[in-house]
């Protein structure tokens, strides 16, 4: 599994994680809408953590800088 997302595209993905996060837990969102910001924002964290996009594979798209 190659690397596949870059550093901006990593902390892009962050933030948004967060702002769900703050959301959900706040209780500003409810229902199908909070559980689906709440899974979003843990895939989020989870391809940022590991730097590897599932979804951008079949698309050929490839943020990172070292491009082996």
């Amino acid at each position: 599994m190659k690397k596949n997302m870059g550093k901006l595209d990593r902390w892009l993905r962050v933030v948004v994680a967060l702002i769900l996060g703050f959301l959900v837990f706040t209780g500003k969102l409810e229902g199908l809408i909070y559980n689906i910001a709440l899974a979003l924002g843990a895939i989020f964290l989870l391809t940022s953590a590991i730097s590897f996009c599932p979804l951008y594979v079949p698309l050929g798209l490839n943020t990172c800088e070292n491009k082996d």
